[in-house]
């Protein structure tokens, strides 16, 4: 997967994951909605990780780890990538 299409996907992810926090916020009990939760959960460190191993770090702050070289100062960052339409 491309870099911008992996961070779209990534995106796409985390919109549906505070959706979903938002409704069981307010339907704690709806499992269903917690075991969707919990799978795109899962979904979405997937695609960090392998967004990582690609490109590198997607969060400063101690949230991603450098494993070579500090990766952080690497143009572009990812809120630097242009949307292409």
């Amino acid at each position: 997967m491309k870099r911008q299409a992996l961070l779209e996907r990534i995106q796409i992810v985390e919109f549906a994951l505070l959706d979903l926090q938002l409704y069981l916020d307010t339907h704690p009990g709806d499992k269903n909605a917690l075991e969707q939760f919990n799978q795109l959960s899962s979904v979405l460190q997937e695609l960090k990780a392998q967004h990582e191993r690609k490109y590198g770090p997607l969060l400063g702050f101690g949230f991603s780890q450098s494993k070579r070289t500090w990766q952080w100062i690497n143009d572009p960052w990812p809120w630097q990538i242009n949307r292409r339409c």
